[in-house]
């Protein structure tokens, strides 16, 4: 069990780090989207690749954050049951989920997409609007995040059985929907105070 924790950490760590790193993207999409919609409106100027690669910009930083997500409990969930239960019932509904749910359904879409993406790759696939970008790089960016997928879910199974057996701790210990709500008002009210003590210091400064 030590070896496969070892290696749920691993795996925790690269889609972290490619997590973290992929927000750049939309950024570089918004520039994008703002750089193509000023050479329209000064020199009407235009191209569907600049587009087609907002959206290429934005779905890999969709695909590419999707395991980290997962890795921090932020994906969606049907909260109106699940937060009502106790911790165990939470865990044996996030193992059951993972196995039964969430690994078919990754491994399916790796599976599909890898002749989809081979495909476009080699016949040179090209979008179909016109002056639009080559196809494959949008398919292999779906296949890598689903493949990211299955090996966060692994990791998340891996460290669920492990949470369950008291090996490791619960890395998202148990928050009732009334202790969420109380925190949110907390960082809200802490902003707030922040803004005033700034806002105070700007006039004493004048």
């Amino acid at each position: 069990m030590q070896a496969l924790l070892a290696l749920s950490r691993g795996i925790d760590r690269v889609n972290a780090f490619i997590g973290k790193a992929v927000i750049w993207l939309v950024l570089l999409a918004v520039l994008v989207s703002a750089g193509n919609a000023i050479s329209r409106k000064l020199f009407n100027l235009s191209s569907n690749s600049w587009l087609e690669l907002q959206w290429y910009l934005f779905g890999a930083a969709f695909m590419g954050a999707a395991a980290y997500t997962l890795q921090q409990n932020e994906h969606i969930r049907i909260d109106v049951f699940y937060a009502s239960r106790s911790r165990k019932t939470q865990h044996w509904i996030d193992l059951l989920g993972h196995i039964f749910f969430l690994l078919p359904f990754v491994v399916l879409m790796a599976w599909l997409l890898w002749p989809y993406t081979v495909q476009a790759f080699y016949s040179g696939q090209i979008s179909t609007n016109a002056g639009g970008l080559i196809i494959w790089p949008a398919r292999a960016m779906l296949l890598i995040g689903f493949i990211m997928l299955v090996f966060q879910g692994l990791a998340e199974i891996v460290k669920k059985i492990a949470v369950m057996q008291d090996l490791i701790e619960d890395p998202h210990p148990f928050q009732s929907a009334q202790d969420q709500a109380l925190k949110e008002v907390e960082e809200l009210a802490a902003e707030v105070a922040a803004a005033e003590a700034l806002n105070r210091k700007t006039e004493v400064q004048k």
